[in-house]
C-alpha cells in the first residue's frame, strides 16, 4: 500500500504525488478500456510518424526502449521512490504498468512487421504470433489469469515483446543492417531473461548451474536458425517487377510479367526489379535468389540507401539461364542475415 515516510511526513511533494497516483489508479480501475484503446491508438500514430517523418523516428524508438530500461530497473526504482517521495509502489501496480508498457510495445512494432511479413511464407506464423500476444494484453483475464501465473509463460511473452521492439527500433536508432540489429537483439533478449530463467528452473544447485548455460545457448541456436520466420521489420516491398525490359536513367521497369516463353528469356535475359524501403541512413546488402522449381541457380548482391519516400530502386538483371528453362520461377528478397523482405513469381513455358 502507499505509505508516507517518517521523515516526509510534512511533505507537500509526497503528499500530491500520492494523490495523483491514486487518482490514476481509480480512473483505470473506472474505464480499463481507456488503457487498451490508448496502447492501440499511440502505437499506430508511432507507426505513421516514423514511417514519414525520419526524425522522429528515433525518438519514438528511443521512448520504446526506455521503458523497457524501467521495466530492468523496476526494483531500484521502487526502492529509491519510497526513500525520496515516501512511495512503496504495490505488486499488482508494478504488474499493471508492466502491461501497458507491453500493450505499448507490441502496438507499436506490430504495423511494422504486418508490413514487412510476406504473407505466403512462414514469417505468417511470427507475425500472427506478435498480434495474439497483442490481443493478450488487452484482454485483463487472459494476461492477468492466465498468462502472469504461468512463470515460464510469461517469460517467454516477454522476451518475445523485447525482441521484436528491439528488432524495431535498433536500425532506425543505430543505423545497424538487419543482420547486425538481428544479433545484438538475439542477445541481449537471451541475456536480459537469464536472471528470470536461472529463477524459474526448480533444480538443485549443481544441476541449475548446469542446466542454464545448456538451455541459453539453445535458445541462442534456435533464435539465429529462425532467421527465415523472422520479417525484417524496417524493410519492405514498395514495389516489385518481372520484365524484359528496364530504364537506366528514369530507374523505371518495363511492363510486369508473370508468364513468358523460353525462347524470350534466352533472347534478352530478365529484370527483376524492387523498390525496398528503409529507415534513412541505412545501408544495408540485400540478394535477389533466383529459383527454378524450388531450386537456387543465382544469387546476386546489391546494396541499398534507406531514406527514399518510394523506395530504393535496385534490380538485378540475369542472363545465363539454362537451356531448359521451363517451370516455375521466383526471385526471393532476401538480407544478409536470411531474412525474407518479399519474393517475386513468374512463370516459364517451353
Amino acid at each position: 500500500m502507499l505509505h508516507k515516510a517518517p521523515w516526509l511526513a510534512q511533505s507537500r511533494l509526497a503528499i500530491f504525488l500520492q494523490k495523483q497516483l491514486l487518482a490514476l489508479i481509480a480512473l483505470n480501475q473506472r474505464y480499463p478500456w481507456v488503457v487498451a484503446l490508448y496502447g492501440f491508438l499511440s502505437g499506430v500514430a508511432s507507426f505513421v510518424m516514423v514511417d514519414r517523418q525520419a526524425r522522429l523516428a528515433s525518438l519514438v524508438a528511443i521512448l520504446m526502449l526506455a521503458s523497457w530500461l524501467l521495466l530492468v530497473l523496476e526494483n531500484a526504482f521502487n526502492q529509491h521512490l519510497a526513500r525520496w517521495f515516501g512511495i512503496e509502489l504495490p505488486s499488482w501496480l508494478a504488474r499493471f504498468v508492466t502491461q501497458m508498457i507491453h500493450q505499448q510495445s507490441l502496438f507499436f512494432v506490430l504495423p511494422f512487421f504486418a508490413m514487412s511479413t510476406t504473407w505466403n511464407s512462414g514469417q505468417l506464423v511470427f507475425t500472427c504470433l506478435l498480434g495474439a500476444a497483442a490481443l493478450i494484453s488487452i484482454i485483463d483475464p487472459l494476461y492477468y489469469d492466465w498468462l502472469a501465473p504461468r512463470r515460464w509463460l510469461y517469460l517467454a511473452y516477454h522476451s518475445l515483446t523485447l525482441f521484436a521492439v528491439q528488432l524495431t527500433a535498433m536500425p532506425i536508432i543505430l543505423h545497424q543492417t538487419t543482420a547486425q540489429s538481428y544479433q545484438l537483439a538475439l542477445l541481449s533478449t537471451v541475456l536480459l531473461a537469464f536472471p528470470s530463467l536461472v529463477a524459474s528452473l526448480q533444480l538443485r544447485r549443481h544441476w541449475r548451474w548446469l542446466a542454464v548455460p545448456l538451455l541459453t545457448a539453445a535458445l541462442l541456436l534456435a533464435g539465429w536458425l529462425a532467421r527465415p520466420w523472422i520479417p525484417p521489420a524496417t524493410l519492405r516491398l514498395n514495389e516489385v517487377a518481372i520484365s524484359l525490359a528496364l530504364n537506366d536513367q528514369a530507374r523505371v521497369p518495363g511492363q510486369s510479367l508473370q508468364q513468358l516463353s523460353s525462347a524470350d528469356l534466352h533472347r534478352q535475359g530478365l529484370f527483376a526489379f524492387t523498390a525496398i524501403s528503409a529507415p534513412r541512413g541505412l545501408a544495408e546488402r540485400i540478394y535477389h535468389v533466383w529459383r527454378r522449381n524450388g531450386v537456387e541457380v543465382d544469387r546476386i548482391a546489391l546494396d541499398i540507401q534507406g531514406g527514399s519516400n518510394d523506395g530504393y530502386r535496385a534490380w538485378s538483371h540475369k542472363q545465363n539461364f539454362p537451356q531448359q528453362a521451363d517451370g516455375k520461377w521466383t526471385v526471393e528478397v532476401v538480407t544478409d542475415a536470411g531474412q525474407m523482405i518479399g519474393v517475386l513469381r513468374f512463370v516459364v513455358s517451353p
